[in-house]
């Protein structure tokens, strides 16, 4: 690899994401810090368990279709044919906003069936209602960054992503001085609203670019579209992206002809990612929602339970994932240049690849379990004010180099177009860790938990490094 693909503007814009990504977990986890502080670990643990919610809409409604945009509009843009780009990206936005509206309208109305029957807590339901305002708004801001990840301009979803993180808590903390100024006890759904918030924000970042975009492409077009708009955002999106002064002329049987090929063009790779997908997030959802329930099966309480839970995912997993922040930068980088190498045959490249990422993730893994199992409890109390969350931390200490490792080897893998082998790998080690969920935490406690993620990575760990030196040795004898 020479030092010129660092000035290649795929590896410039992926730089950019990553140190917004950076500077976002940064202040996300100091902003955990103030919600452990303010709301209590029981807080904490009902704010978790909606997050299930979160990500199972998300993968039914975008997560499929966000990807199909960015691949579709960077195959256009190569060719300069920014109008069916655009056409892309209005056929996309449509099929995410009927699916995310649809689903938006079912977590509102059916929050206290989902809140008793599904996350095992009727506290949730409020929660619910709350964040389901906020899918819509995720629908159009990922829609939008697909686009912008299609034509290799990443600068807009990285400053989309800030301002959501900043917005978010920044709104959280505003409303939390404002209670404490007239004597209100904040509750945690201010922290839900103060997601709302932020999606909001990113929202309103990602529609400007994409209007500032079509200005640009289309200036004389976007001007009168934007002039004659009424005024909404629905409003000025669809006349800059559907010119539709520049369809007058063609019959409504061939424009409707045209976006229903694009549709089935996003669909027929949408589909498939968004089920992959949604069975790994069903199975995460699985295993969070029913950690309180085998808690209290070991013999705790309801609110004894949900603290465990809160301390854990709101607290000390927080911190332990922190330095993944690095790794994650790494995988980042690693799959466009692995999927390089690999498409021009520079094996050679992709064995470099795979024995550097294992080395700097060992010893980074290494770096950070000591660390954790020096200052983890310090840390525990000082941040969280919690004995418990040190000692979670501590334990959670060992599954650093395995994690860090399993990161990198991923991208690797789906870089080589392993993507069915990467997939099975996480399915299996979350089967594992949900076997510890059903089975061990009933008897052992949280401590069952803990060993089931540390089994389960470990595992996922071994698949993917037996399956990236099987193709290094492979390629060695090409």
């Amino acid at each position: 690899m020479t030092f010129s693909k660092w000035s290649h503007p795929l590896v410039t814009g992926t730089v950019i994401l990553t140190l917004t990504g950076l500077v976002s977990r940064f202040i996300g986890f100091f902003y955990r810090i103030f919600l452990s502080n303010v709301f209590g670990a029981e807080g904490m643990g009902l704010y978790q368990l909606i997050s299930p919610v979160l990500a199972l809409s998300f993968s039914l409604t975008v997560s499929g279709i966000q990807t199909a945009i960015s691949k579709y509009v960077a195959n256009e843009t190569s060719t300069r044919d920014y109008k069916s780009s655009f056409r892309t990206l209005w056929a996309g936005f449509l099929l995410a906003m009927a699916l995310s509206a649809a689903c938006a309208l079912g977590i509102y109305v059916y929050a206290e069936p989902i809140a008793a029957n599904l996350l095992l807590e009727a506290r949730t339901a409020p929660l619910l209602r709350i964040i389901a305002l906020s899918i819509p708004m995720a629908s159009v801001h990922s829609c939008i960054n697909g686009y912008f990840y299609g034509i290799r301009k990443t600068g807009i979803p990285a400053f989309s992503q800030l301002a959501e993180q900043v917005f978010r808590v920044g709104s959280v903390y505003l409303i939390y001085f404002i209670c404490q100024k007239h004597g209100l006890t904040p509750t945690i759904s201010f922290a839900v609203v103060g997601l709302v918030i932020g999606e909001s924000a990113s929202m309103i970042v990602s529609v400007v670019a994409i209007l500032a975009r079509a200005h640009q492409v289309f200036p004389a077009h976007t001007h009168t579209s934007v002039r004659e708009s009424t005024g909404s955002t629905a409003g000025r999106l669809h006349k800059s992206l559907h010119f539709r002064h520049r369809q007058a002329s063609q019959p409504p049987s061939s424009v409707i002809t045209v976006y229903r090929r694009i549709t089935g063009q996003l669909l027929q790779l949408a589909v498939p990612l968004s089920a992959n997908r949604l069975v790994l997030n069903l199975l995460q959802s699985v295993e969070a929602i029913y950690i309180p329930n085998r808690l209290m099966a070991y013999g705790l309480g309801n609110a004894d339970a949900l603290s465990v839970y809160g301390v854990l995912t709101g607290m000390s997993l927080p911190l332990i994932l922190f330095p993944s922040a690095i790794t994650n930068s790494i995988s980042v980088l690693l799959l466009p240049i692995v999927s390089e190498a690999d498409a021009s045959g520079n094996w050679s490249a992709v064995r470099r690849a795979i024995y550097t990422s294992i080395r700097l993730c060992l010893l980074l893994g290494f770096f950070c379990t000591a660390l954790f199992l020096l200052f983890g409890r310090l840390a525990g109390r000082l941040l969280f004010h919690s004995e418990l969350a040190g000692s979670f931390i501590l334990t959670l200490s060992f599954i650093c180099p395995f994690m860090y490792i399993a990161s990198t080897l991923n991208s690797i893998l789906n870089g080589l177009g392993k993507t069915i082998q990467t997939f099975l790998f996480s399915v299996v080690s979350l089967l594992l860790r949900l076997l510890f969920v059903f089975f061990a935490i009933p008897l052992y406690g949280i401590k069952g938990y803990l060993w089931g993620m540390l089994a389960s990575q470990m595992l996922q760990t071994l698949l993917c490094t037996v399956s990236a030196l099987y193709i290094s040795r492979k390629t060695h004898r090409r």
